[in-house]
């Protein structure tokens, strides 16, 4: 139920509109309850068992005065226009109550019906706007493709299998009160005797119910998994045609798929079992009331006569509909719960990349960054360890090292895509995690060895990020980046959509679309995390001019295998280990025979 409660909350905002639902539904059960009981006067009169009844005083708020006053006017209109007239105006009474009862029913639906669309808007919201404020390091454990399908599958399983239930819960419950309510007042005994075999029918259907949940739970786990071997499908799809691995991928793909397909029709044979379960119960216990209601009847015990009776067995005929819903409901919800662990899992991951209550402005670069004494580790895996470096403004900085050295995560460090484990980074003598984090990645472009561009326009893909630009500050950052030519060259120039991760686009030029980004934002501050490897020469040529142009005037990192293009950084730190083994110019890190810089060096120069 703490998982239901976490859903309820997300219909906070929507509370008047529940209110006013509730209001709705309790409305309409009044008004069915009212045309279910017309029965016994439209009994009575058919089979001529109405007997006078006398005036029945000033009005009274209660069940006698009702009934004695319905009895003392309908024995009146028999007297003066016949039992005819006094059946067709049963049958109009029963109609007008119909209208306005189906009347409620469409206005509660359709205050429930805005709820539900605006609570799993909302749910969805939440969910991509916790994948934004997540750390990167979340997503080097979760695969993509479940937290799509956390995102999409299980937000529909949400709205299909738990907030649909919410009509039902909302309305259902209404319903049985107020039927069992009159039941009470027309044989307390009868009511009771009834009340005490519904506990053992949902007792049954509890114990069919229990497994559904865990079942559904591991069933979205193998549907996240199918879609996260479709995504490195399509994403890998040039390796593994070269590798003739087709069949390989297949046999992955279809033991995940049969897998998925076992739970599903586990699950679905436990949800059909719903209906009928509930419905056979039902009848039993219908029959069992009917049997006992009619010797009660028949010995005249309490005020309980004929029309009664068949009164009492049609407001508790209606109970059970209500009741198989919420049956249907329970399993839907169980069904259901299974999505909301799986998204309570994503919406209460801790955000460690957290900003300060107080934290500070920060417009500009100044002076310096400095590394101190920071260390950083992935699952207790210690990747940097006591790393100490000072970035002067203005000055390009190299980190070379072999793969797997952690210069990477040094970079990813510096925008806080991630935070320390110990010691600090400060930008002009301030700890980055006292600075806003907005102003601190405002200083900041970032180019990497997979540039990602979004499935728009040129135009839209170099000006990401500001807010407000001209065409010419456009066509002059793609000028700078060499990419004004290619630009130019395409049907629709910069309006033009380079793809689905730029996929229309050769790697060079989507380098390129991502150094002119990086102009467009004009930060003090640069990233270029391995820019320029994976290019053949003419791309490599065109990318480290554009680079150039780019460092033009900023303080640079640069992480990069080749150490061709670093010749003429200001400052070299090599990585190892976690570890910073050296620094220095290129000529002062070749001048020592037995450095590592040299070694890298020699290994990479033919």
């Amino acid at each position: 139920m703490n998982k239901l409660r976490l859903l309820l909350k997300y219909l906070e905002p929507y509370k008047w509109s529940a209110f006013r639902n509730i209001l709705y539904n309790i409305l309409s059960a009044l008004f069915a309850l009212f045309s279910y009981t017309m029965v016994i006067p439209f009994l009575k009169i058919m089979f001529n068992r109405m007997e006078p009844a006398p005036y029945p005083g000033e009005f009274q708020l209660n069940a006698e005065y009702l009934s004695a006053a319905a009895r003392y006017y309908m024995t009146s209109l028999i007297d003066k226009h016949g039992e005819t007239t006094a059946l067709l105006l049963v049958c109009l009474v029963v109609v007008v109550a119909s209208l306005f009862k189906n009347g409620f029913i469409f206005l509660a639906n359709n205050s429930m019906a805005y709820i539900r669309s605006c609570t799993v808007r909302d749910l969805r919201k939440k969910m991509y706007d916790k994948v934004l404020r997540l750390p990167l390091s979340y997503f080097t454990e979760a695969r993509k493709g479940d937290i799509m399908t956390r995102i999409s599958n299980d937000v529909q399983e949400i709205e299909i299998s738990v907030v649909s239930s919410l009509t039902m819960l909302f309305r259902d419950p209404l319903y049985i009160m107020i039927f069992v309510t009159y039941l009470f007042v027309t044989s307390t005994r009868l009511t009771i005797f009834a009340l005490l075999l519904l506990p053992v029918s949902g007792w049954l259907i509890g114990r069919a119910s229990r497994t559904l949940r865990s079942s559904s739970f591991v069933g979205q786990q193998f549907l996240g998994k199918l879609l996260s071997a479709v995504e490195e499908t399509l994403t890998g799809l040039r390796i593994i045609k070269g590798f003739n691995a087709e069949e390989k991928m297949q046999k992955q793909f279809s033991q995940t798929n049969i897998h998925y397909s076992k739970v599903f029709k586990r699950i679905t044979r436990k949800a059909y079992l719903a209906s009928p379960i509930s419905e056979f119960l039902a009848t039993i216990v219908l029959m069992i009331i009917m049997y006992f209601g009619s010797t009660l009847a028949m010995k005249g015990v309490g005020n309980l006569d004929q029309e009664r009776l068949i009164a009492f067995l049609v407001v508790f005929s209606q109970i059970i509909q209500p009741a198989k819903n919420i049956t249907t409901a329970w399993f839907s919800i169980q069904k259901g719960m299974a999505s909301v662990d799986r998204i309570d899992q994503v919406l209460e991951a801790p955000e460690k990349i957290a900003e300060k209550a107080d934290a500070l402005p920060i417009r500009d670069f100044k002076e310096s960054i400095e590394f101190r004494g920071v260390w950083f580790a992935y699952n207790n895996e210690p990747v940097l360890k006591d790393i100490n470096l000072k970035i002067l403004k203005g000055q390009t900085v190299a980190i070379v090292g072999k793969s797997g050295a952690g210069k990477s995560t040094l970079a990813d460090l510096l925008p806080r895509f991630m935070d320390v484990d110990k010691g600090a980074i400060l930008i002009d003598g301030i700890d980055i995690r006292d600075l806003k984090i907005r102003d601190l990645r405002n200083l900041m472009g970032i180019v990497s060895q997979q540039p990602i561009l979004f499935n728009t326009s040129f135009r839209e893909n170099i000006a990401f990020g500001v807010d407000t630009h001209s065409q010419e500050q456009v066509e002059y950052s793609a000028h700078i980046a060499n990419a004004h030519e290619f630009i130019t060259d395409t049907e629709d120039g910069y309006e033009s959509t380079v793809g689905e991760s730029g996929n229309k686009l050769s790697g060079g030029q989507r380098q390129r679309i991502s150094i002119a980004r990086a102009i467009m934002a004009n930060p003090p501050i640069l990233i270029l995390d391995e820019a320029t490897s994976a290019l053949d020469t003419e791309s490599e040529r065109l990318v480290q001019e554009a680079i150039v142009n780019l460092m033009k005037n900023r303080t640079s990192v640069v992480i990069a295998h080749r150490l061709t293009t670093i010749r003429h950084a200001d400052l070299i730190v090599v990585i190892a280990d976690g570890k910073i083994v050296e620094t220095g110019t290129h000529d002062e890190l070749i001048g020592r025979k037995d450095g590592y810089y040299n070694k890298l060096h020699c290994f990479q120069t033919p």
